[in-house]
């Protein structure tokens, strides 16, 4: 699975599935796998909701077992492929996320070119926590989370990982406890 943590529109999966289907069944198909706790398909965070709707979703799996389990790296290795080491991180804080968020609320990403923040998580309207996760360099991190608390000053952040909260403790920290 090379596609968690990556914003992908239904139309590019069309295309890599000769005679797959159309938008409506890929659609369908997430909706299973979301609620089989398989795969999420985290929508563009943005005030309007037509806006969220029109964004490629961010896949994320409920457990990273999902992404690793076929890959022949060890774990050594998976560290030394910079770029999958990150998606892995990522995935991980997702699905600690996915799997552990207050029942009523709700999981998004955010991106404004060039700016973006890995996770946005919301519950009803007065709490709203931008998460940004960083498991190597952090230069550059704070931009995004910047941005965003400039667009919604009520927000809290975080950085997880590299020169914010270490990721073994925010793995076991009660996602509530983020919000406060």
């Amino acid at each position: 699975m090379r596609i968690p943590g990556k914003s992908l529109p239904c139309s590019k999966l069309l295309g890599e599935l000769q005679d797959a289907g159309n938008t409506t069944t890929l659609t369908h198909y997430l909706e299973l796998f979301s609620q089989a706790k398989l795969l999420e398909g985290l929508q563009k965070y943005a005030m309007k909701s037509h806006r969220q709707r029109q964004s490629p979703p961010k896949f994320n799996a409920y457990n990273t077992a999902l992404m690793s389990a076929l890959n022949p790296y060890t774990f050594e290795q998976a560290q030394a492929d910079r770029t999958y080491w990150d998606r892995l991180v990522e995935t991980a804080v997702g699905a600690h996320l996915l799997n552990n968020k207050p029942h009523a609320a709700k999981l998004y990403y955010w991106r404004e070119n060039p700016y973006e923040v890995d996770f946005v998580l919301t519950q009803g309207h007065e709490k709203l926590l931008a998460i940004e996760v960083k498991s190597g360099k952090s230069a550059g991190a704070q931009k995004g989370l910047e941005k965003f608390r400039s667009q919604y000053p009520k927000a809290k952040t975080r950085l997880v990982g590299q020169g914010g909260v270490p990721l073994p403790d925010f793995l076991l920290t009660p996602v509530q406890q983020w919000f406060e």
